[in-house]
């Protein structure tokens, strides 16, 4: 299994961060060793001081592929999850601040925690709402329409450099409301007014 994640793909996400809009996809990937399911707790690793949560639409690839057209793209997954990029942000700055890659600080074991998924059919996949919740309060909110590289076109370019295959996920991106996790906070993600993923920070 690969995890493709894609950075910035909401306008208000990369304006939180001060970073410029991407003109074509920013992606980074995450070793399977980076996964955590089933609801398993994460464990706050000593080496960050500023560990973030980024709540993102995870798509799960149910057909190999390479060079996929974007007319044909929407054939290549089947469902669509809820997953939270952990990163390191003080690692991430940084790297980002000495041209180095942001490995270290995005790919690092279970920082990959992944939920429940949903048949795209049940769905209008242009217009997912998915939120998240800290210690019981709102703190992201995401519209799968507010996406600056859809679905589509995402499997399309990925597909272009790395052959997908059954069961590879493709993180799409956060909205704006990144924040700090500490030890002790519990996260539940939603897909509309369905809870989808849980973890708890021990």
């Amino acid at each position: 299994m690969k995890i493709f994640c894609i950075g910035r793909n909401y306008i208000d996400h990369a304006k939180e961060l001060n970073n410029p809009v991407p003109k074509s996809p920013l992606i980074f990937m995450k070793p399977a060793t980076a996964a955590l399911t089933d609801g398993k707790p994460f464990y706050h690793p000593d080496f960050s001081n500023n560990i973030h949560y980024e709540l993102e639409l995870v798509l799960k690839i149910s057909k190999n592929g390479r060079s996929v057209q974007e007319k044909f793209a929407t054939d290549y997954y089947n469902q669509i999850g809820l997953g939270i990029d952990f990163t390191a942000r003080d690692l991430q700055d940084s790297l980002k601040d000495k041209g180095h890659p942001w490995e270290l600080a995005k790919a690092f074991d279970n920082s990959a925690c992944i939920g429940n998924f949903v048949d795209k059919s049940e769905i209008d996949v242009r217009n997912i709402s998915f939120s998240l919740q800290k210690n019981g309060q709102v703190v992201q909110n995401g519209q799968s329409s507010d996406l600056i590289f859809v679905f589509d076109y995402l499997i399309s370019y990925i597909s272009g450099y790395f052959t997908l295959q059954t069961g590879d996920l493709i993180f799409t991106g956060t909205p704006a409301g990144v924040g700090k996790i500490d030890i002790g906070d519990n996260y539940i993600g939603y897909l509309g007014d369905k809870q989808m993923l849980q973890c708890t920070i021990k």
